[in-house]
């Protein structure tokens, strides 16, 4: 059975600097990479996550000054729910209280849903026996309160079947439970970004890019040889053809809309974060691809200031 997960979420964000306020002091994550969106240089590209930016922990984000506001609807990333510690609720309820903070439970686990200073729907799952876990500290968040990484994404689509089709013969999720309109599709054994949740709701309007919305969802490939079987099944048992293979520096990536609209990229677990950059430094430095290393003063001189 081939087993991944999540490797990566990134989403659409208003002005940069509030961004990464947010994410870094609010939340506690670690911003591991620094850079510009390489189809926009004009744009930062943040990536957060956990001490190492691991595969299941990154939240990245394309920071667009002014950006219009998404719409919610079907045909997208809903809702992104980190896990923490089972006994940390209490400390992120009195954290969250300012961003529309409310509790609520799924699949019989406790949640804490709010919104991020864009819109973004985001969710904390507390999870008893995780304590242990390595975790990420900063700007007053004690280990045993900080964020491990992912524990699910929940998709809005239309039909759940197809898609969750595609979960099962490309990543290895298998349908794990059902409550009302939604499906849990599960990687066994997979703790970090593990768990796909599908509702099905027809009739909704049509989701709409902008600040507030999630632009694709990315999941693990160990390799290139990994990444291309998962491409020759997508195109073999699905009739889908993936892109060529795009270099994001961090991660080698293929990207195809599944059949509810979400466009899905499969990512390289490899070279990762500190393959130009010391471990310890993550995040520090504005890191460029090659191709535009001759174009920094230009690229620095456009983008706005973080601090």
């Amino acid at each position: 059975m081939i087993q991944n997960g999540i490797h990566h979420v990134t989403a659409i964000a208003g002005p940069a600097r509030r961004n990464l306020d947010f994410y870094t002091r609010t939340l506690g994550l670690r911003l591991v990479k620094k850079t510009v969106n390489f189809d926009d240089p004009g744009a930062y590209h943040l990536y957060y996550g956990d001490a190492a930016g691991s595969p299941g922990t990154i939240l990245t984000f394309f920071p667009w000054e002014n950006a219009a506001a998404g719409r919610n609807g079907v045909g997208e990333l809903q809702e992104t729910v980190f896990r923490v510690p089972q006994g940390a609720l209490g400390f992120w309820t009195q954290r969250l209280m300012a961003h529309g903070l409310e509790r609520g439970e799924h699949f019989g686990e406790t949640l804490l849903q709010f919104r991020d200073p864009d819109g973004l729907r985001l969710a904390l799952a507390g999870l008893p026996g995780i304590e242990a876990e390595p975790a990420w500290t900063a700007n007053g968040i004690a280990a045993e309160h900080a964020i491990r990484g992912f524990h699910s994404v929940s998709l809005m689509l239309e039909r759940s079947e197809a898609t969750g089709a595609i979960l099962s013969d490309l990543f290895g999720f298998e349908s794990a439970a059902r409550e009302g309109d939604t499906v849990r599709y599960q990687v066994p054994g997979q703790a970090l970004g593990g768990i796909v949740d599908l509702r099905a709701v027809g009739g909704f309007l049509p989701a709409r890019l902008g600040h507030g919305s999630v632009h694709h969802l990315a999941f693990r490939a160990a390799d290139d040889a990994a990444q291309q079987a998962m491409v020759r099944r997508l195109a073999e048992n699905h009739r889908i053809q993936a892109t060529e293979q795009k270099d994001r520096d961090y991660f080698r990536s293929v990207y195809f809309r599944e059949p509810g609209h979400v466009l899905f990229e499969i990512a390289t677990d490899s070279p990762g974060f500190a393959v130009d950059e010391p471990a310890e430094q993550l995040g520090q430095a504005l890191k460029l691809p090659r191709f535009l290393q001759p174009h920094r003063d230009t690229i620095e001189a456009a983008l706005p200031a973080l601090a």
